[in-house]
This record gives structure tokens, C-alpha cells and sequence, in this order.
């Protein structure tokens, strides 16, 4: 004992019980760990029993060795936890021995356990109406994990740094349980940012007269990313890139472009998205803003001739509106699509997905050679300008080079955009999300609008669930609804008449619905966990400039949570890597599968030029190696397509799915058996 009394900086004393804690620290190490009982003489309080604590067991010392330990202390501190009564008794003691001692806040689950751990405001972590160390505090928090389940490292220092932020425990477990106390769940604020870029103004724009007088009666100026593309050429016939945010007025650059040289006998224009439901909207947008101008809009979609709404697609309108397929299956087919001016292709960041990368690409090249035949043969045929459009390029720098386009990069975010991230089941988010549209619906904007919530989940089934169980007006609305009710759910939110819409990814692409709140119910769309750029343009959807101050995001996360057995990851895990996520590059790698599909394609369009337009693709593709493939499965006959090959291109087929048809006819099977087989193949890729 007197080796240890000699260098001991600090003896902490604290009530446990009948008894008093004895701790002796020395280096920041405890070094002693005993009881002391006190028993009352005629001179104040003494020491009675005092015991050596080691793990369970107990040694009786002699008392006078406490007060030795007390006179060799370089200060003796006394927990603030200790009762009243408890602090005036050991006062006492050690004032009979002429020595002096400081009550101190700690942590009383340290000192219950013999460790010295003072706190202060700074680092105290509030619990129980009481206070504890930050490294209690975190291990009753990894506790609470441990009851609600596997929560990855990301989600674990997320919650840990929120729990050092605001010092209190209590309120980081009600976060687990889905509280949507805003100053916890926010995550991050996306700035709103405004460029200097000094704004184009719409009488020296000089276009068609009829498209002029309009543009003019609806803008005094250009925003900054349309003035920058004007100023780069947009009306020299120049192809460009244009990358910038959600609600930055990108489409109305293709438009201007488009319908500018539609009016002045230019050719045609096509503007091009990768959804149905985006399909139909701009081409209601384009007939009813564009159909006084004297123009013709049609649209196509699929491989189908006939919309839903009864529009019989016209090859030969001044506008076409369509999708990837709905055009790729027009070129595959040999159909006439007149002479084209501008082709507009919104969203290109899907050259990056790998089911429907290769395919627009092959659809970029098969337009420009079908352009450059044209031009060929059609000399007063000037050929196509190409705008490609999207708010999410991780290297817009190479793409705009492989496309041969001037790059217009724009950083503007029209309003800040609040992240926010809370942990729930399946069932408890039902309640949140009810709480937060309420929440949203019943505020409105400086701006005289309600807020209103888009709500994204991974399944049509789940978008009429959350509906049916939200309290406020909401629909589903997906691409299995018909024309005439997506028209209906778009007309009623335009309106306000409906406090949300719960969706799949039908709305990602930029149907225009002003929404000042996003809700995640899951960040898969069906099988697949979202990309960054994926969950960037949907995160997107949240405040419009004339609607809304801010815009409003939630994460709802359910921990450990997969939706198919084929996911890699858990839900936490990919929030986080959402949310710190860098833009994904659009790069092109693709499979025999995929070469063999584009090569097919091709020479389904250009025959013996098939070679021209796969080196054209941004992909690399092996044409010698592809043409053995299809000339082996019977695909081709020398350059031209068989019967087999051309209904494979026709219908979009990879050649496992042909060869599984096929199979299926062979032997018999009932189109119904063919279709589960196809369904069951797919679910176990």
C-alpha cells in the first residue's frame, strides 16, 4: 500500500450502497479498488471496515491504511452523485485527519463500477434524468443496437456522432424507434447555390417568329444553364452535353433547339426519355404548348402503334416524343421516321445501367447512322444536332468527348435540399410516413403552396399499401396504371387536391410533379438497391423554385433489412453510401450477351456497316467475335438477319431468353408455361 499511496494523483471517493467506493488513480490508471464502512466515534466519523476489492473477492485491510492513502493523495475527490448526508460524513472524516477534499460531477455508472470518470458540460451525455461519460453512454447505446438488431459500422458512427452532438441518450434510442425529431434526423443541408452567370435575354434570342413571341410572353430571360447553352452554340446547330441539377431548365434547351428548327423546316424533333410515364407527360406538354405553333406531336413508346390514350403514333409529326425502345424498335423495324433535326436524349446517365446502358448506346449509333444515310441520299438534308441532357454525370468531361459534344456543366440547385435519415421496420414506417406528409400538407411555402410529399418505394404492390393507409388524399402511381389514371393522379397533385404519391421509379426520371418532400420507403427499386445517380435524380424531386423554400428528404432505414436474396448489402449499408456516395462514372463494359443484342441490332439496321456503328458505341464490342455468335446460333446469314434473328431484335431479346423460347416451343409448352418460365429465370438471376 505505501508504494502505491506514494505516487497516487487523485483518491475518488463515492457512495454505493451502506458502503463508500475507493478508487486510486495514478497515471490515468486505477491502481487501487476498495470499500471503506465507517463507524462513529466520540471525535466525528472514522474509518471502520476498509477492503481490497478484486473482480468478486474482497481482502480486510486495516483501516489506518485508508487514512494513509488519503494523506499521500495529491488531491481526494468526492462524486457529486454521493448523497448529501454521504458527502457531509466523509467531509468529516477526513476533516479529523486535517485533510481537505472537492465534490466532483462523474459518471456514475464508472464510479459504481470503481473507475474515476469526471465529467463536465461538455462531455457529459444526458440519460435517465441523470448524467455519464461519453464511453458509457456509447455502450448503452450499442446495447440498444444489439436488442433492435445488426446495425452495420456506418449506421453506428452515424448514430455515436449524434449522440457526442446533442448529449443525450435518451433521445438517440427514440431515434431507433423512428422519432422524427428534425434536429436528429438531419443528416446534411444541400446548399441552394446560384452561379454568377449573367442571364441571356429572351428578345435577342432572333428564333422562329412564332416561337420568339412565345418565349418572350413567357420569359424576360434565360436561366443561367440555358443562357450558357446559348451561349455555346446551342443555335449554331452545335451537339451538346448539358449537365446540371433537377428543376435547372435543361429540358427547355432541347425544346428551344428542337422546335426552333422544326418551325424554320430543319427537320424533325425527337426527344427521347427512358420511362412511359415521362413519355406521356412531355408529349402533353410539347401538343399543348406547341400545337399552336402549327406542329405536329405524336409519340412512341414500345413497340406498340397505339397509345393508351387511343394517339395513333404518326411517323411523319414535327415532334416525336418518345421512348428508347419506342424509337430502337421503329430503327429495327425499317420504319420511316422522315427527316430529323434534333434529337434530344433526356436522362443519358442511363448509358451507364448494365441492362439498359447497351442499348441506348446502340440506339445513339443506329439514330446516327440512320441521320448520316439520310443525308447521304437527301442533300438538302442537313442532318441531326444532339443535346444530351441529365442532372447526374460522375465524368462529363470523357462522355461529352466520346459523344463529340461541347460540355455546357452547370452547379445551380435552384432551393437547399435537408437530408434526413431515421431508423424503422416495414410496419413503423406506415406511421412515420402518415405523419410526415400530414406534417408537410398541412404548412405552406412563403410562396402560398402546400407541401406536398413524393414517397418512393420498390414495388407496385407496396406503392397501393402505403397509399390506402396514408390519412390525407394520396394515389399510387406507377407504370401499371393506365393512361387516363396517370393522368387523373398527375391533374389532382398539380392541383393540390392530393397530399402525396406513392411511386416506384416511374417518377425518377422527372415527371414534373412540385414537390417539396421525398420520402424513401426503401432504397431498392424491385430487386436492386438504388445507384448514387438513381437516388440523386429522385432526391431531386424535392422543391421547385416557384413552389417551395426548401425542399424536404427522408430516409426511412430498416437495419439489416434486404429485399432479395441476391442483395449484398442491407439497408443501412446503402443509405450511407448513398448519401456520401460520389457520382458513378458512365462507363461501358459489356458481356457477350450484350454485344451480341447490339451487333444483331446492328446489322438488323446497317448490314455490312454494322462494324461502323459498333466502333461507334461507347462500349467496347468484339464485331468478329459477335458475328461468329450469331452466325452460330443461326441469327444471321452472312450479314443479314434470319427470320429468327429479326423477331429476336424485334422483341429486345438477349439470346438466353430466345434460347429459352425457343426451348419452350419445342417442347410443347403453353405460352403461359413459357412466360413462368421466363419469370422464374429472372428471379433467380
Amino acid at each position: 500500500m505505501s508504494t502505491q499511496a506514494s505516487a497516487v494523483e487523485t483518491l475518488f471517493l463515492h457512495e454505493r450502497g451502506d458502503s463508500y467506493r475507493v478508487v486510486a488513480i495514478r497515471d490515468g490508471q486505477r491502481v487501487f479498488h476498495g470499500t471503506l464502512d465507517t463507524k462513529e466515534t466520540s471525535a466525528g466519523p472514522r474509518p471502520g471496515r476498509f477492503r481490497t476489492k478484486d473482480g468478486t473477492t474482497e481482502e480486510p485491510r486495516n483501516p489506518d491504511e485508508f487514512v494513509e492513502l488519503a494523506r499521500q493523495a495529491g488531491r481526494i475527490r468526492i462524486s457529486q452523485q454521493t448523497s448529501t448526508a454521504g458527502r457531509e460524513e466523509l467531509q468529516a472524516l477526513l476533516d479529523g485527519y486535517q485533510l481537505s477534499a472537492k465534490t466532483v460531477r462523474t459518471c456514475r455508472y464508472c464510479a459504481n463500477d470503481g473507475a474515476y470518470s469526471p465529467i463536465t458540460e461538455e462531455t457529459a451525455i444526458k440519460t435517465d434524468r441523470e448524467h455519464i461519460c461519453p464511453d458509457c453512454a456509447r455502450e448503452e447505446l450499442e446495447r440498444e443496437l444489439a436488442y433492435k438488431g445488426q446495425f452495420t459500422g456506418q449506421a453506428q458512427q452515424r448514430l455515436e456522432d449524434l449522440l457526442l452532438e446533442v448529449q443525450d441518450l435518451d433521445r438517440i434510442v427514440n431515434l431507433l424507434s423512428g422519432d422524427l425529431d428534425p434536429d436528429l434526423t438531419k443528416f446534411d443541408t444541400i446548399s441552394a447555390t446560384v452561379d454568377d452567370v449573367d442571364p441571356v435575354q429572351t428578345a435577342d434570342l432572333g428564333l422562329h417568329p412564332q416561337l420568339q413571341s412565345m418565349i418572350e410572353s413567357r420569359f424576360d430571360e434565360l436561366l443561367p444553364v440555358q443562357s450558357l447553352s446559348v451561349r455555346n452554340g446551342l443555335f449554331d446547330g452545335d451537339d451538346q452535353l448539358v449537365v446540371s441539377a433537377t428543376a435547372t431548365g435543361k429540358t427547355l434547351i432541347g425544346e428551344l433547339a428542337g422546335v426552333n428548327r422544326a418551325l424554320e423546316g430543319k427537320g424533325k424533333m425527337l426527344f427521347l426519355v427512358p420511362l412511359v410515364a415521362l413519355a406521356n407527360q412531355k408529349h402533353e406538354d410539347f401538343r399543348d404548348r406547341y400545337g399552336d405553333l402549327g406542329l405536329d406531336v405524336t409519340i412512341r413508346v414500345g413497340a406498340s402503334r397505339i397509345n393508351d390514350d387511343g394517339t395513333r403514333f404518326d411517323p411523319g409529326a414535327d415532334v416525336i416524343v418518345g421512348t428508347y425502345e419506342g424509337i430502337d424498335h421503329a430503327l429495327r423495324t425499317g420504319k420511316d421516321l422522315g427527316d430529323i433535326g434534333t434529337v434530344v436524349i433526356d436522362e443519358v446517365h442511363t448509358l451507364k445501367e448494365p441492362e439498359r446502358g447497351h442499348r441506348l448506346d446502340g440506339l445513339i449509333s443506329r439514330l446516327k447512322y440512320y441521320c448520316a444515310e439520310r443525308a447521304d441520299t437527301r442533300s438538302e438534308y442537313g442532318g441531326a444536332q444532339w443535346l444530351y441532357l441529365s442532372a447526374t454525370v460522375g465524368n462529363p468531361e470523357w462522355l461529352a468527348g466520346q459523344l463529340g459534344a461541347t460540355l455546357i456543366e452547370f452547379e445551380e440547385r435552384p432551393v437547399p435540399i435537408e437530408r434526413h435519415v431515421t431508423f424503422a421496420d416495414e410496419r413503423e414506417k406506415l406511421r412515420l410516413e402518415d405523419k410526415l406528409v400530414k406534417r408537410a400538407f398541412d404548412q405552406k411555402s412563403s410562396k402560398g403552396y402546400r407541401g406536398q410529399t413524393i414517397i418512393f418505394t420498390n414495388s407496385r404492390r407496396r406503392c397501393h399499401s402505403i397509399s390506402r393507409k396514408l390519412g390525407y388524399d394520396s394515389a399510387p402511381y406507377h407504370a401499371g396504371l393506365d393512361y387516363k389514371k396517370r393522368k387523373q393522379v398527375e391533374s389532382k397533385f398539380l392541383d393540390q387536391e392530393l397530399s402525396a404519391v406513392v411511386t416506384t421509379a416511374a417518377l425518377a426520371a422527372g415527371v414534373d410533379f412540385p414537390a417539396s418532400q421525398v420520402i424513401f420507403d426503401s432504397l431498392a427499386m424491385g430487386i436492386e438497391w438504388l445507384s448514387v445517380q438513381e437516388f440523386s435524380q429522385m432526391l431531386g424531386r424535392a422543391g421547385r423554385p416557384d413552389y417551395h423554400d426548401k425542399g424536404t428528404v427522408y430516409m426511412l432505414i430498416e437495419p439489416d433489412c434486404t429485399y432479395h436474396n441476391s442483395m449484398e448489402m442491407t439497408e443501412d449499408e446503402v443509405a450511407f453510401k448513398l448519401l456520401k456516395g460520389e457520382m458513378e462514372d458512365v462507363r461501358n463494359v459489356y458481356d457477350q450477351a450484350a454485344a451480341v443484342e447490339e451487333t444483331l441490332a446492328n446489322i438488323t439496321v446497317a448490314g455490312e456497316s454494322a462494324k461502323r456503328l459498333n466502333d461507334r458505341m461507347l462500349g467496347e464490342i468484339d464485331t468478329q467475335r459477335a458475328v461468329g455468335k450469331l452466325l452460330e446460333w443461326e441469327f444471321i446469314d452472312g450479314l443479314e438477319p434470319t427470320p429468327m434473328g429479326r423477331a429476336v431484335t424485334r422483341h429486345f431479346l438477349s439470346p438466353d431468353d430466345a434460347f429459352r423460347l425457343l426451348d419452350g416451343i419445342r417442347n410443347g409448352l403453353s405460352p403461359y408455361e413459357i412466360v413462368a418460365e421466363q419469370e422464374l429465370a429472372d428471379e433467380e438471376l
